[in-house]
């Protein structure tokens, strides 16, 4: 089958394009610069110099595929995410090239079209499970996720089949967020204020990949991505503190939540998020049941890199190093 990736580089995208070349795929993926499409070929894709925003040329590069993946953002990183119009340009890929490649992938004649979202855009429900059927409510900074998902939806009403998947909170060991939370750990604070008694829900990048794939033979509709144990937040702090060998965290109070804006107000809910929908229609099933196995894999995963060559840089303004 014949698919197009967008956001093929980025740290779901490079995980799904080889799972879906191993799977007998022919994959176009789009690589806007020259390392970048040299890798795609090293990974045994058709590389592409697609533009998001540029709907004619992306139309022509669309043509001929069966499957159109969407797994395209622009993520600002470390302390830039607080600023003023740090996510103007996620925005932008969400509403515009969304609806771009939407459209692109109708005039193709595609007969499926995937699209990443966010499941923590879902209202604080304290103890309760969460499924698709709870209406998102996203934030000043997150608003744009309902409008690509409405583009999925649009493809769909086309009379084809389209499919969002809600993410969860990603962890892996390449994620800006994950060392700068162990930086944080070590160092006896848990970086996220909320009460210590609110469900945290988290997939694993190598989860969210396979989920990717398994997206293929799903029904039309939204999933939750996500693992299957949600735990407590304090749970979720001190299963990195257990696996990094340090003493728990102490958390911030949940009050102070207020000063990160909205950011801070999404981060603090209680979202314990069901993956059942996903489960039933598919043959996915998480690695990592919860995080508490999730952090073993991680810090084993950053300790095996460290031996092998120099340690992996926290992207933020202090461009801190962790060793292990």
């Amino acid at each position: 089958m014949r698919i197009f990736l967008a956001g093929a580089t980025g740290v779901i995208g490079r995980r799904v394009m080889p799972l879906l070349v191993a799977a007998g795929h022919r994959v176009s993926a789009i690589g806007r610069t020259p390392d970048k499409r040299a890798a795609l070929e090293r990974l045994g894709a058709v590389p592409v110099d697609a533009d998001l925003f540029a709907p004619d040329a992306l139309r022509r590069a669309v043509a001929g595929h069966a499957v159109v993946i969407n797994l395209a953002t622009h993520l600002a990183s470390g302390l830039r995410i607080f600023l003023p119009g740090a996510w103007r340009e996620n925005d932008r890929v969400r509403r515009i090239g969304a609806a771009n490649l939407a459209d692109a992938a109708i005039a193709a004649g595609a007969e499926r079209f995937i699209q990443e979202s966010f499941a923590p855009a879902y209202p604080d429900c304290g103890d309760e499970w969460i499924d698709e059927r709870t209406p998102l409510q996203p934030v000043r900074y997150n608003r744009s996720l309902a409008d690509a998902e409405r583009a999925a939806e649009r493809f769909a009403q086309s009379g084809q089949t389209g499919v969002v998947l809600r993410f969860a909170a990603f962890y892996g060991p390449d994620a800006w967020q994950t060392l700068d939370m162990i930086r944080y750990v070590r160092r006896g604070w848990a970086p996220i204020p909320a009460s210590p008694a609110s469900f945290f829900s988290s997939v694993s990048h190598n989860d969210a990949a396979t989920a990717v794939v398994a997206a293929l033979r799903v029904p039309a509709g939204a999933y939750n991505v996500v693992d299957d144990e949600p735990v407590r937040r304090r749970e979720y702090f001190d299963a990195l503190a257990a696996a990094l060998g340090v003493a728990p965290p102490r958390l911030p109070p949940a009050w102070a939540a207020h000063l990160f804006g909205s950011l801070g107000e999404i981060a603090a809910r209680s979202l314990r998020i069901s993956n059942r929908k996903l489960r039933a229609e598919s043959d996915w099933r998480p690695a990592d049941r919860s995080v508490r196995e999730g952090w073993q894999r991680v810090v084993a995963a950053l300790r095996s890199a460290t031996r092998r060559g120099p340690a992996p840089a926290v992207r933020n303004d202090q461009d801190v190093s962790i060793r292990f």
